[in-house]
């Protein structure tokens, strides 16, 4: 039976400890990433959109690396958006920075109304890559 592990990025913000969870778990050759949100090291959201997106992906970034993977490996993607009509064109943006080319990862963008006082969060499945 595989043993899960609880991940952790090297400079984790407060947002783990005041919910209880954990950043990412590993399962096998699986990662199960959390939500990742445009948190500053306290907790508190990003008040710029196009910086809140950023910093939830280099949050994001940040727990990839803590097990050993890059944005490469994700597989698949689920965002929450709260405003997507009007959210789009930069969150496009930033993705298309991050997945410049195929392949690219599945993708479900979903909106909401209610992300604890952020605008954006990405949560994603990667495939760690075998270690040689």
């Amino acid at each position: 039976m595989t043993q899960n592990e609880a991940i952790f990025p090297k400079d984790r913000h407060a947002l783990y400890e005041a919910h209880g969870y954990s950043a990412a778990i590993r399962s096998g050759d699986l990662l199960f990433v959390s939500g990742q949100v445009g948190s500053r090291a306290d907790g508190t959201p990003e008040p710029d959109f196009a910086a809140q997106v950023r910093l939830a992906f280099a949050n994001l970034e940040a727990t990839l690396a803590a097990a050993g993977c890059t944005f490469r490996d994700i597989v698949d993607v689920t965002t929450f958006h709260t405003d997507p009509e009007h959210q789009f064109e930069t969150i496009m943006t930033v993705k298309n920075e991050i997945f410049p080319r195929p392949p690219y990862p599945n993708w479900t963008a979903i909106g909401v109304n209610w992300l604890a006082g952020f605008d954006f969060e990405i949560k994603v499945i990667a495939r760690i890559p075998n270690k040689p």
